[in-house]
């Protein structure tokens, strides 16, 4: 019988504790879907005890309580535990997490000692349990700082003698610039003539991915679009080093949370076998923004933050650009206030057309996927994506530039069988508007869109394929030890 491998998994965030981004998607989602595997993974989950958690809301059992070395002197750490779908969840707190705020705050000090701590303080947890895990699992540049340790100053310690490590690049333009003063204040020193550029020596996520034994990101879109100047952040050269060591897996999606035949948050549940009943989710929609209840005029729509990355700006000159042509649009998020604002004067020049709810809504978010007809999403780059996924497993169909995961996981009407949606090219308004035009022509056709609509429901973009990709990763990596 095969060796069960034990993987220490550690992230920022992890819903339903916490949440800010699909960080959080992620973390909450594929370790419960890797202990489903028949193989049945040890894995144990590991994040900050966050101020912003509830924890009313889950019984926290107190387990460890140890030091984390640090240069003015040790730092406590207090450690508490709890289930997830019957995954063991570990929630580790501490002075450095006491502060208000935000989970992530644009005070690099502040975060620097808060997500290095907190990395330290998850490899000194596994010693104190005496689990040595066969594989250390981080993500992004918060979780970065525990492979650099476990390859600098924890290399010599027989506890953690030969643990591999996998990495996962979520977002690579967050490096953690501005926390080298944290990561040596906890004896993490910078590297000194790596293949890194000189001025990434002493950020957490380039230390990690020079040490790190695997990387992975969360597409093969993105995995081969990190190689390139325009999406490297400065570090594709260097990636270009790794790339036998840089694996692309696509996210996948909680379909117990997004399903239209069980969501209770919109107005009439449906299923691709009875699509006509989503029609009730688009007037509701419509007289719940303020629009005419127009059911044969195409509802587009916009969900995120708005922010350079989302692309926003795109899309609400796109729509500019089709004034002329029959459609309604709803745009929900918030972000930078010059962006919010202009979405606000494009409802404002058409209040018949366009609604902007500036606000975070999951609520309306939901009803939006249900009721709207196209979702756009103009992104400038997207590592993988969870929009056009909960867009299609609702019969929304998706206008999306093709980058990263939204690439991977759309197939254009113009590639023939299989389509899924409608893909532009370059980040701007002329491509965008030309993608809108070719969906607003295929809507009216009674076969071909609700066809469309339905390959996209039947997208297998469930967790269990993904999950099996990272534990062929683990398994690799454990047998290399």
């Amino acid at each position: 019988m095969a060796k069960r491998l034990k993987i220490l998994f550690i992230a920022s965030e992890a819903a339903p504790f916490i949440k800010v981004g699909g960080l959080g998607d992620v973390a909450g989602a594929l370790p419960p879907a890797l202990r489903a595997l028949p193989e049945k993974p040890d894995l144990r989950l590991v994040i900050p005890l966050h101020p912003q958690i509830d924890q009313t809301a889950y019984t926290l059992t107190p387990v460890a309580s140890f030091d984390v070395k640090h240069k003015k002197g040790p730092i406590k750490a207090e450690v508490y535990q709890t289930k997830l779908k019957g995954l063991p969840v570990y929630l580790i707190g501490g002075e450095p997490l006491h502060g208000e705020g935000s989970v992530y705050s644009t005070n690099t000090k502040k975060d620097g000692l808060k997500f290095t701590f907190f990395s330290l303080a998850a490899l000194e947890l596994a010693k104190v349990l005496d689990w040595k895990p066969d594989v250390l699992h981080a993500q992004d540049w918060h979780t970065a700082p525990a492979i650099y340790a476990l390859k600098t100053i924890y290399q010599d310690d027989s506890f953690f003698a030969g643990i591999p490590t996998l990495l996962t690049v979520h977002n690579l333009p967050y490096l953690g610039n501005g926390t080298g003063p944290a990561l040596k204040a906890f004896g993490l020193k910078p590297a000194k003539n790596s293949k890194l550029p000189e001025w990434a020596q002493g950020f957490p996520l380039p230390l990690a991915l020079l040490t790190t034994d695997k990387i992975n990101t969360v597409s093969e879109g993105y995995a081969g679009e990190m190689l390139t100047k325009p999406f490297g952040s400065g570090l594709h050269t260097f990636l270009k080093s790794r790339k036998d060591d840089l694996i692309g897996i696509v996210n996948g999606l909680d379909l117990d949370a997004w399903d239209p035949q069980t969501d209770k948050a919109i107005a009439q549940n449906f299923s691709i076998d009875a699509l006509k009943e989503r029609q009730a989710n688009k007037l509701a929609l419509q007289s719940e923004v303020g629009l005419p209840e127009a059911p044969d005029v195409p509802l587009l729509a916009f969900i995120g933050r708005m922010d350079y990355q989302k692309g926003i700006e795109i899309a609400l000159g796109a729509l500019r650009k089709i004034k002329s042509l029959d459609w309604q649009a709803v745009i929900l998020g918030t972000g930078d206030p010059e962006i919010e604002e202009k979405a606000r004067q494009l409802a404002e020049k058409f209040p018949d057309k366009v609604k902007a709810v500036i606000a975070f809504d999951g609520g309306l978010a939901r009803r939006i996927y249900a009721g709207a007809d196209i979702m756009m999403i103009p992104s400038r780059y997207e590592p993988c994506g969870l929009i056009q996924m909960i867009a299609m497993r609702y019969g929304c169909v998706p206008v999306a530039r093709a980058t990263g995961g939204l690439r991977d996981t759309i197939k254009d009407v113009d590639e023939g069988t299989g389509s899924t949606g409608f893909l532009f090219e370059k980040a701007t308004q002329k491509d965008m508007a030309a993608a809108l035009q070719r969906a607003l022509a295929v809507y009216p056709d009674k076969r071909r869109w609700p066809n469309l609509q339905k390959r996209g429901m039947r997208q297998d973009f469930s967790w269990e394929k993904s999950a099996q990709q990272y534990l062929d990763v683990y398994q690799e990596l454990a047998s290399q030890e």
